[in-house]
């Protein structure tokens, strides 16, 4: 009780040590090579101290619970009986941990919510630098596209969610790309296609993409995935890729829909994926980008996520998600196609 959580514990390799308690943060991970790494770190040291505990936490972790229990067995196949015994996978679940392969005591949920409370303005931090050019450029292209009205940089800190300074530092790298007023609001001077492509490149990381196939042998039609989607309305979903775009331009050059592609609202870089077995539990998550997907969720990391609402339930992602989830689906033609009537039916400055 009343514990406070040691950073970088002297002699320790990993986060924290409280009590007998050793304690490793690794959030947003996405990969289980990651996880993989932080339990044999853990069981290193829990090797050098017998009688202590060791806890790998993920906060906001986007692997799956079953992928997760599949790399926990396979720990389970190399470590020795003692070290398992000591170790615990700990995932968070709203207000709380639960974990692999049982759940925290109370003294040590109080204990974990303080060292991740700690831990996150670091990795934030780490994060907010590495995807803040991506938002912003994105706000900025989507802006560009509504007729290009100038916009001040309380509203890209708004919009965004990244701080004044991190909003400037970005700006300043745009260059002579940036036009600005007298007044200080600025906007694109013209759509910028290098930066586009750079933009693209870092897409698939900036997003948090996973992507999910059907291993059942007998895939559900498209229509099913929208259907039971629009029935479960998850919060914070809207529709983009190949649907989106015809939303925004009917005339796309494409039979069919190859995949359903969802954008997840989640700015606190939480991404929660659990809707997805709900919506079918023969989706099961594929780690090669290019193995067919049949449906594939984009994480919307900026504060507003510029949704749109559409007939029915959830809503329609903003045609630059869209955009960019036709060039992540190889769909290039199609992409140009509708880049192209994007520009043509931007609002022109009278």
């Amino acid at each position: 009780m009343g514990h406070t959580p040691n950073t970088r514990h002297p002699g320790l390799s990993v986060d924290a040590g409280v009590g007998n308690r050793l304690i490793e943060v690794k959030v947003g991970v996405a990969a289980l090579r990651s996880i993989r790494m932080g339990l044999m770190q853990l069981a290193y040291n829990l090797s050098q101290r017998p009688s202590f505990q060791g806890f790998l936490v993920l906060p906001d972790v986007t692997v799956t619970r079953k992928r997760l229990e599949e790399e926990w067995q396979l720990a389970a196949s190399v470590l020795r009986p003692d070290l398992l015994g000591r170790l615990s996978l700990c995932m968070s679940d709203g207000d709380h941990f639960v974990g692999i392969p049982r759940d925290p005591d109370l003294d040590t949920q109080r204990i974990l919510s303080k060292v991740v409370a700690a831990e996150r303005p670091h990795v934030g931090s780490r994060v907010a630098r590495a995807h803040a050019s991506f938002v912003v450029l994105k706000i900025l292209l989507l802006e560009w596209l509504r007729g290009g009205e100038p916009i001040t940089a309380e509203y890209l800190v708004r919009s965004s969610g990244y701080s004044y300074p991190t909003i400037a530092n970005v700006l300043l790298n745009l260059g002579s790309l940036i036009e600005r007023q007298s007044d200080r609001r600025v906007t694109l001077r013209w759509f910028p296609k290098d930066e586009f492509a750079r933009l693209l490149a870092v897409s698939d990381r900036a997003r948090s993409t996973v992507r999910f196939t059907d291993r059942s042998g007998q895939p559900r039609p498209f229509e099913s995935y929208l259907r039971r989607l629009e029935k479960l309305d998850p919060p914070g979903l809207a529709i983009g890729g190949v649907l989106g775009a015809k939303h925004y331009f009917a005339d796309l050059d494409l039979v069919g829909i190859p995949r359903l592609d969802i954008s997840l609202h989640c700015p606190g870089h939480q991404m929660d994926l659990g809707f997805v077995e709900r919506l079918d539990p023969a989706l099961k998550r594929v780690s090669d980008p290019l193995e067919p997907a049949s449906v594939v969720v984009h994480a919307v990391r900026h504060a507003d996520p510029f949704f749109i609402p559409r007939e029915g339930e959830l809503q329609w992602a903003d045609p630059v998600e869209c955009l960019i989830d036709l060039h992540e689906a190889r769909l290039e033609k199609q992409a140009h196609q509708f880049l192209e009537a994007l520009q043509r039916n931007r609002p022109t400055k009278p």
